[in-house]
């Protein structure tokens, strides 16, 4: 199947210093993929890049062939190119529903209408039930963000995320910060998601990493390592030594940062 997002060559220097470095994979559609690396490998770069936070010194990134570099992030959005943050960004004091009433009319573009006829209300509210129903949160639909589990908080941050029909997902450590006991929730959700969308996960933790991915993406100083499945990664030599001690061996409790 051809890849719906291409990174092709993809460097960045601020200054001397180099971040990104001849950066070329692809996501196809379906893709589950996570971008690992030992802090300072540039994940965050890389995802900086793919989003519209930074533009690459050279190189390109295309979707479905269309040149993205020039794109905005908001514009990047638009066009099927979503991310959520490591941090959650949400609106604490409005309701679940309402933060993502507001994702949804973002995607329609009817943020700024004052007037929606009684059908386009239908449709807005239809969307709405649909994500909460996907990510479990229909049951929160009238509570405050603010009033949430942390856990229940990053839920509803992939719920926003899928709101704006993405058609690539990047998403930054959606665990982070939450309780062992309740990060499988999480995954099983990201198992869960549309068949068709393309995610590229960054995830320290390798449980969850594993139990994830059908591909990894090892960074290194900005440069790809190597990429595989699980088992060819966890196989490689050169990861034994970097990330899992020169025994190589890979315990349950491997954290990558």
């Amino acid at each position: 199947m051809a890849d719906v997002l291409q990174l092709e060559g993809l460097c960045k220097n601020f200054g001397g210093l180099v971040v990104a470095s001849d950066v070329t994979f692809g996501l196809a559609p379906g893709d589950r993929t996570a971008l690992i690396g030992p802090n300072g490998a540039g994940k965050t770069t890389l995802v900086n890049l793919i989003s519209g936070a930074l533009h690459p010194s050279s190189g390109d990134i295309t979707l479905d062939g269309r040149s993205l570099v020039r794109l905005s992030m908001p514009a990047r959005v638009q066009a099927g190119v979503v991310r959520t943050f490591q941090l959650n960004r949400l609106f604490r004091d409005q309701t679940v529903g309402d933060n993502v009433r507001i994702a949804v009319l973002q995607q329609k573009r009817q943020s700024l209408r004052l007037w929606q006829s009684r059908a386009d209300r239908i449709a807005v509210e239809a969307a709405v039930d649909h994500v909460l129903g996907a990510l479990h949160l229909e049951a929160r639909e009238g509570r405050l963000v603010r009033t949430l589990a942390y856990g229940e908080q990053r839920l509803l941050e992939i719920a926003l995320a899928l709101a704006l029909e993405p058609r690539v997902l990047l998403l930054d450590e959606p665990a982070a910060g939450v309780p062992r006991g309740e990060s499988g929730v999480i995954m099983d959700v990201i198992a869960s998601l549309p068949p068709s969308l393309a995610v590229l996960l960054i995830e320290h933790d390798m449980d969850l990493v594993f139990r994830f991915a059908r591909r990894i993406v090892v960074l290194a100083s900005g440069a790809i390592l190597t990429i595989g499945t699980p088992d060819e990664v966890a196989a490689d030599d050169r990861v034994k030594q970097l990330y899992f001690g020169r025994d190589g061996h890979v315990s349950q409790s491997s954290q990558i940062s």
